[in-house]
């Protein structure tokens, strides 16, 4: 069985994206596994928020491929080998991809598989598509190299989105490099609750009750030190009129925009960004991609605080696209494919 995306889908229309957009096919894959091939079984699907970008026809970045109309789409994957000619990877090993087809099985190329070991997360195989893989990776790396994080620095973080994929590993990594006090920003009072007694986080609040401005002043009194953006637009604005001089965002996601035709990373609005600029707050774009010579390393570290017990992971497993989307997760989105 393999997804694609829908051929009957209304072109030019943006909007939150519906079951309708995707439609499932039974096929066939070829019967010979090619010198340099692996014949694969399908475990795992990774679903994210990028993914609505390659849903228009401009995703707005170099870096992403649109997905074409009848196209199988793909993403974060995880499989086990069935059969193999590649020279390094042998029947029963665990390999993954961030190109996975959205299919029960396929025949891949062997040199775009990277070998998993399931010992480092436990038997935990669906962890290296989110605290151990590119999530966990974009979380640590984006605090190291655009936090300016410094242990006994009494920094504040405030995270947006702090209870999906990223944010919820986010907030604990803040606190584990050093921030002294770490605030969630969620959608429902269950995911706020989490956030504080699973999660570590010293505070939530529920963006949909209540005045946030008035509830992140009493919860941040020394201001805000590092900001890890997930999600952009008013909470965002938010969050930076209260940010300190000489603080940082970390700008990981924009998720209440991609929906609209915008730019990425769109413009702040004219206060906005009257403040960041006063306050010499700084704001770039970070993309995980550009420090994959850090990706041994940080695996490994991600790893070890799993094991130790010091990261939490949640993961959530229903109508996984439209429900990510709607903010209807907790922690990292994944699709149960095979056993």
């Amino acid at each position: 069985f393999i997804y694609l995306l829908n051929s009957n889908i209304t072109l030019g229309k943006n909007g939150v994206p519906v079951a309708e957009n995707f439609r499932l096919e039974q096929s066939t894959i070829a019967d010979t596994v090619q010198a340099g091939q692996v014949r694969v079984k399908t475990l795992y699907l990774s679903v994210d928020p990028y993914m609505r970008c390659r849903m228009n026809e401009d995703t707005g970045s170099d870096y992403l491929r649109p997905w074409q109309l009848s196209e199988v789409a793909d993403g974060g994957g995880i499989g086990v080998v069935e059969e193999s000619q590649h020279h390094n990877l042998a029947k029963g090993d665990f390999v993954t991809s961030f190109t996975w087809p959205w299919q029960t099985a396929a025949i891949l190329d062997g040199d775009s598989l990277q070998k998993l070991e399931p010992q480092l997360v436990n038997g935990r195989l669906s962890y290296f598509l989110g605290a151990a893989g590119i999530t966990g990776l974009t979380a640590l790396l984006g605090i190291r190299e655009k936090g300016h994080v410094a242990t006994g620095a009494n920094q504040t973080m405030v995270v947006s989105g702090a209870a999906g994929a990223c944010g919820s590993l986010a907030g604990q990594i803040g606190r584990l490099e050093g921030c002294s006090r770490v605030v969630g920003i969620a959608g429902t009072d269950e995911k706020c609750s989490i956030l504080v007694q699973e999660m570590g986080f010293d505070a939530a609040i529920n963006y949909k009750k209540g005045d946030v401005a008035k509830q992140l002043r009493e919860l941040c009194p020394g201001g805000v030190d590092v900001y890890f953006d997930n999600v952009g637009g008013d909470i965002s604005d938010t969050v930076i009129s209260q940010m300190n001089q000489n603080s940082h965002i970390i700008l990981c996601g924009q998720i209440s925009q991609y929906n609209k035709d915008v730019p990425y990373p769109p413009p702040l609005p004219p206060d906005t960004e009257k403040i960041q600029k006063e306050r010499n707050i700084t704001r770039e774009r970070f993309l995980v991609l550009n420090y994959m010579d850090k990706q041994e390393a940080s695996v490994l570290q991600l790893c070890q605080w799993i094991q130790e017990g010091k990261l939490k992971v949640r993961t959530s497993r229903f109508t996984a696209f439209q429900s990510m989307m709607n903010g209807g997760n907790i922690g990292k989105q994944i699709v149960s494919i095979s056993k």
